[in-house]
């Protein structure tokens, strides 16, 4: 069954649903309790800050009524002003201090659970996808995580709730009519903002994909430097970078544009109300009927109230583009499982460590099957050999045996256990693997070693390499076990890197043992020090050899020979041989390869 992918995002209000029970997490009431002390303090800042122009009007009628009248100075109005602006901000802040905690736990887990997730997924997942494109989407996801925060719980909210403040006291003190102008403009600019952005959200989401196209080309240019250097294609890299650049600056133009056509019409707007509004006022004031600490009041709650309108469309904007951002994060989390555990599944009882594949069938894609009707059986201790041509399903073979795909027929056991009904994290655990292409983590050698067992000692990593001949190589670096060995292990060579897999598989110390081509990319010599190690590292395990080179698995207990996905030949080397069918075949093809080479290796 292929990974399910949707072709359509989850939806902004599907993104906040999945965000909330992360803000309100269940059985947390510490963190549920800043949620309500963050709320309370938002509503006191919006209390407070309503009345700083209730304040201001109080202090200018005071001194208006004065006129012509010895000065009295209402320190009292002067104070409850200045109290009310401190107070405003004060448990805005506090606002933002009590809910940090939740905001950054539910970031954390959030990305935690993606990557978790990530990690579940199948094979086929990560081959298809690319690596640049996913490591980017997550951060945008979390970080639009923290801006939805931001700009909703503390601009949105906040802001409407001062709005039906407003809306209250112009009514209760002045007329409707006041506070219906008031609501009008608000009602426009709100409209105006939400339809205009709403048509310019397709050119955001067009930036981000080219953004991410970009992103990807350019990350996997650089991982594969040494390929672009080797056929000279700085020049095509640069172009196909530039492509995916060249629409990234056509979408952005157009976004600026679209702005540009926002930003006027809110103006427009906001002025129209503003000067209304106070025009109103003025009439008010002309007939006798208003006050001129009522026209300061009008005019400062409106100053007030589109102050943070004034940003209101950045805001939005800011909020859709990081809805947009935790949609393509929250759509990995609806990528299916392809191999998941069993209900009820139990850990994998390792004895002996017999593995046995029976009647399997596999494809990785139902129209073109790979492996056919293949069974064979691994002794508990004993070594079996799988050669064949390319393209026959060795590599397959491991690809299964690890549970990165589940087969399509038959059934694969280990210890007569189906690895389907074992966890897996179980049946990992009891495999070792060495590869032919050994990726490092750009990290000291100290730790792609203990990667094998993350928790064991120096004196056992020590131990580790020595067992694969290497430590007195490690010990000889300048920087010793702290050396870094760059990008995928790029510092080290082929036979170094390989010696690290064996140290870290000996510090797994697994009860099964695959050597997927594990020397094939190697020069003669190293391979056959590399063999050694192997061989020893193999003693008294399952083993399961996967192998180009037949020289390497001469001694092998059994050699299973597969071509076309079907296994066409097994048994000992010599009886192999005797037979004369295809292992003897490319035998023969082998060794007439290597004389040739060592021919041309004579001195003329």
């Amino acid at each position: 069954m292929r990974a399910h992918r949707p072709d359509r995002p989850t939806g902004s209000m599907a993104a906040v649903r999945k965000l909330l029970p992360y803000l309100w997490p269940a059985g947390e009431w510490h963190l549920r309790m800043r949620v309500v002390l963050a709320l309370a303090c938002l509503m006191a800042a919006k209390v407070a800050t309503v009345y700083v122009p209730i304040f201001y009007k109080d202090a200018v009628e005071a001194l208006d009524a004065n006129a012509g009248l010895p000065l009295i100075l209402p320190v009292g109005l002067i104070l409850a002003y200045g109290t009310a602006r401190v107070l405003s901000l004060a448990f805005a802040e506090l606002r933002d201090a009590i809910f940090a905690r939740v905001g950054q736990r539910a970031m954390r887990r959030v990305a935690l659970e993606v990557f978790r997730h990530l990690h579940s997924l199948s094979l086929r997942f990560h081959l298809e996808r690319q690596t640049g494109g996913l490591s980017r989407s997550i951060e945008r996801g979390t970080n639009a995580i923290d801006s939805l925060l931001r700009y909703m719980l503390f601009n949105i909210l906040p802001t409407a709730f001062e709005i039906a403040l407003v809306f209250v006291i112009l009514w209760s003190m002045l007329n409707i009519w006041f506070a219906l102008a008031t609501i009008v403009t608000v009602v426009a600019y709100i409209a105006y903002t939400l339809s205009v952005t709403e048509w310019r959200i397709k050119f955001r989401r067009r930036m981000n994909e080219q953004d991410t196209r970009a992103n990807s080309r350019a990350i996997d240019s650089l991982l594969n430097y040494e390929t672009v250097k080797y056929f000279g294609n700085e020049r095509h890299e640069e172009q196909r970078f530039d492509e995916a650049l060249q629409s990234y600056e056509r979408a952005a133009v157009r976004s600026a544009s679209s702005l540009s056509l926002l930003n006027i019409g809110q103006a427009a707007i906001i002025s129209a109300g503003l000067t209304l509004v106070m025009y109103m006022a003025a009439r008010g004031i002309v007939d006798g009927r208003m006050s001129l600490g009522d026209f300061v009041l009008v005019n400062t709650y409106l100053l007030q109230l589109y102050q943070p309108l004034g940003i209101f469309g950045w805001v939005y904007r800011e909020i859709k583009q990081s809805l947009v951002d935790m949609e393509r994060m929250f759509e990995l989390l609806t990528v299916e499982r392809e191999v998941a555990d069993a209900p009820g599944a139990r850990p994998l009882h390792i004895d002996g460590g017999e593995v046995r594949f029976e009647h399997v069938d596999f494809g990785y894609d139902p129209r073109r099957p790979i492996l056919k009707d293949v069974s064979f059986t691994v002794p508990a201790g004993h070594t079996v050999a799988i050669v064949g041509p390319s393209g026959a399903g060795k590599s397959t073979i491991s690809r299964l045996l690890f549970r990165f795909y589940d087969v399509n027929g038959g059934r694969i056991t280990i210890d007569g256990q189906d690895i389907r009904t074992a966890t897996q994290e179980s049946v990992r655990a009891a495999i070792g693997i060495v590869p032919q292409d050994t990726v490092l983590f750009n990290d000291t050698i100290r730790y792609n070693i203990a990667y094998g067992r993350p928790d064991a000692s120096q004196a056992e990593i020590e131990n580790a390499a020595g067992l694969a001949r290497i430590r007195h190589f490690i010990e000889a670096l300048p920087d010793g076990w702290d050396a870094m060995v760059g990008e995928r292990g790029l510092k080290l060579s082929g036979g170094e890197k390989q010696r690290v897999a064996i140290a870290r598989t000996v510090l797994k110390n697994p009860k099964i043992l695959l050597f997927d081509e594990a020397t094939s990319a190697l020069d003669s010599q190293t391979e056959q020090e590399i063999q050694a190690n192997l061989r020893e590292l193999a003693r008294g395990r399952t083993t399961l050899v996967i192998a180009h080179r037949l020289s390497t698995v001469v001694d092998a207990d059994e050699i299973i020979v597969l071509d076309k996905g079907q296994v066409v030949e097994r048994g000992h080397h010599a009886a192999l041989l005797a037979r004369r069918g295809a292992y003897a075949a490319m035998w023969a093809r082998q060794q007439e390869g290597a004389g040739n080479e060592s021919q041309a290796k004579e001195p003329v």
